[in-house]
């Protein structure tokens, strides 16, 4: 039986893999005292989560979310997972931009704090992120996608 990857989660998962990847460059940058290459790196480590979020968020509110279609034993284990997932990708989101605010306004001592905690939570955001993909459309096939607009307006 031939499966075929859904091109919006599979771009958007992309996305968020080059934002953790960009983090982790900006990481290293910063470690060799490479300041402005740290800025602009972790400006566009933003601009990808930023992508990653408008490509996400459209396809929720259009197409819809993807229910997880493997087995009913393991269901409830992915569920306990992706609201982990969920979890730590709104701290992460909500210290990233945090973390770009006090290293843009040069707070560079409340920015040395953050920005590792930051950091590592967007990591594991990352990987949580992948696993979910993973789980959703390479391991198991995907369950009903039901939008956001029909839902409401019952169609």
């Amino acid at each position: 039986m031939e499966y075929s990857l859904p091109i919006l989660p599979t771009i958007s998962t992309t996305f968020i893999v080059l934002s953790a990847i960009t983090v982790a460059i900006g990481w290293v940058q910063i470690s060799q005292k490479k300041l402005e290459a740290h800025k602009k790196t972790m400006t566009l480590a933003a601009v990808f989560a930023v992508i990653f979020f408008i490509i996400y968020a459209s396809r929720t509110v259009f197409i819809g979310n993807t229910a997880f279609g493997g087995p009913d034993d393991i269901k409830i284990y992915y569920t306990i997972f992706l609201i982990f997932h969920i979890t730590l990708a709104t701290v992460g989101a909500v210290l990233g931009i945090i973390s770009l605010y006090t290293g843009y306004k040069n707070k560079l001592a409340s920015h040395r704090k953050l920005g590792p905690v930051t950091s590592v939570v967007w990591f594991f955001t990352g990987i949580t992120g992948v696993a979910v993909y993973l789980l959703l459309y390479v391991f198991y096939h995907g369950g009903e996608t039901t939008s956001v607009i029909k839902a409401i307006l019952g169609t």
